[in-house]
């Protein structure tokens, strides 16, 4: 499994819209993991706006339209259509993240942040996953 932490965000949501919308262009299937429901309504709300000439069609997991959406929510990882790209929105790593092919980390500038990321990150490397850095400061405008 691939791995991409995606670290230096300025808003955690904003990023994590982007790379959705980047995701979906190139034809994946994403879940997103947030597992509190305020996270999840929040980044629902921002990715309905965060791109005002394209919209990223997205709904709950629970949704009968689930399975013909490419961007599904997921409070929890079990019952979902596809297995392609994970985006993970929580602060600890969820259960079943190995399913699928991608697992996008965005990790905000805070110390909290890195703090967990870096957990993470040593978690992913010793369970041999291949494991790649991007520094958001230098594609953020």
């Amino acid at each position: 499994m691939d791995v991409k932490f995606y670290h230096n965000a300025s808003d955690r949501l904003r990023a994590a819209c982007a790379i959705t919308a980047k995701a979906v262009r190139q034809g994946r299937k994403v879940v997103v993991y947030a597992p509190e429901p305020g996270l999840a309504k929040r980044y629902d709300s921002l990715l309905w706006a965060a791109q005002p000439l394209s919209f990223v069609p997205h709904v709950a997991a629970s949704s009968p339209l689930a399975a013909r959406t490419p961007v599904v929510m997921a409070q929890a990882l079990n019952d979902l259509p596809y297995d392609d790209v994970l985006i993970n929105l929580a602060d600890d790593l969820p259960d079943g993240y190995e399913r699928f092919q991608l697992l996008v980390e965005i990790v905000a500038a805070d110390e909290a942040g890195r703090s967990a990321a870096r957990a993470r990150w040593r978690f992913y490397k010793e369970h041999r996953h291949t494991v790649q850095a991007y520094d958001l400061t230098k594609t953020e405008s």
